[in-house]
């Protein structure tokens, strides 16, 4: 028998040609890649940059995107230095958490207008620019209502007759006064008579700071202080241990790092917004000239769920926090935000 050669047609060259091409690899995009600029207080404060850690490792695995953090001992002198380097070392995507940096950064994006920039905690303008806002002054002001209800329950073995609070910030600055003065205004909201006894630390890495700014407050007569300073708010979390008084924790869950003498912790998901913008970069939708607002409504701030301290928390005192809550989120209760507004008569700028 002779085998019959049928000649190839046209049609058929061009099938065999188009399906080898498509058996070979087709180049891939080279995968994106960002980098968090950490904050000052530096990783391992099981607070603000931590958190924000979190969830930039999670985000950038989950989307495949090859992150980075890039993390100083002097942030603010080194600031520029810092973010021009991230500028021209391939990230497609810089995200800020130090709240200094928020005056050179229009300059810098401008000067890299290929890279995005996210900034958190105020608002910068620029077309490659997301800012990120929290409400941190809502937050503080239900921990400062909380605050000026227990410092009356003398009942309280961890609650003594002087009816005085306290707050330590790490700096004096607009972001830190902005908890400030939530905290200040919840506490005057349900009881003007409560005595506010305010500190900073200039610091936000400096626990024996922190602990000694704390003992002055417990020695003056406070019951509760509520720290707004990074790594060097364990230093309070452990005086307030020591002396059987209160402390308030800050954007993370701290309740845990001394049980039963944190109060509650002002949370700030730092966390949360960074995925927000990692997801976005990944799926090419980066609102840049845009703010993302976070709030009580949104779970991104508020108090913990009390897991330690519940049972000391008379139901009267948490069922007037939750109103409270509803208020601010309705909108019938306003609270003063020093960024928008400037300061207050009940905190000096």
């Amino acid at each position: 028998m002779r085998t019959r050669l049928v000649p190839l047609s046209l049609v058929s060259v061009v099938a065999l040609v188009a399906a080898g091409c498509s058996s070979e690899t087709t180049p891939q995009a080279p995968p994106k890649k960002a980098a968090l600029v950490i904050a000052q207080g530096g990783l391992g404060d099981e607070s603000y940059n931590d958190l924000a850690m979190s969830g930039f490792t999670a985000a950038t695995k989950e989307k495949g995107v090859e992150g980075q953090h890039i993390e100083s001992s002097d942030v603010v002198a080194q600031g520029e230095q810092l973010l021009r380097r991230a500028g021209t070392s391939g990230y497609g995507l810089v995200i800020d958490l130090e709240f200094s940096h928020g005056e050179i950064l229009p300059a810098i994006a401008s000067s890299y207008p290929n890279v995005q920039w996210a900034f958190l905690n105020n608002k910068i303008d620029g077309p490659n620019i997301a800012s990120v806002l929290f409400a941190e002054h809502d937050g503080s002001y239900l921990a400062g209502a909380l605050a000026a209800m227990m410092t009356t329950q003398t009942g309280n073995p961890k609650i003594n007759p002087d009816k005085k609070i306290g707050v330590i910030g790490g700096t004096k600055s607009v972001g830190i006064d902005k908890f400030l003065s939530g905290y200040i205004e919840g506490a005057k909201g349900v009881d003007q008579s409560v005595e506010v006894l305010t500190a900073y630390s200039d610091t936000f890495g400096d626990p024996t700071k922190g602990s000694q700014l704390a003992e002055t407050m417990f020695q003056q007569g406070a019951d509760i202080v509520y720290h707004v300073a990074g790594g060097t708010g364990a230093g309070v979390i452990e005086a307030a241990k020591k002396n059987n008084r209160y402390a308030i924790g800050v954007d993370d869950n701290q309740d845990k790092l001394a049980p039963g003498f944190v109060l509650t912790s002002v949370l700030k998901r730092a966390d949360l917004a960074v995925r927000k913008v990692v997801e976005a970069y990944a799926d090419n939708k980066f609102p840049g000239g845009q703010v993302i607002n976070l709030g009580l409504a949104d779970g991104a701030v508020g108090l913990t769920e009390f897991e330690f301290t519940k049972n000391e928390i008379p139901e009267s005192v948490r069922t007037k926090v939750d109103d409270l809550k509803k208020k601010i989120i309705s909108g019938e209760l306003k609270v003063w935000n020093v960024i928008d507004q400037g300061y207050p008569t009940w905190l000096q700028g």
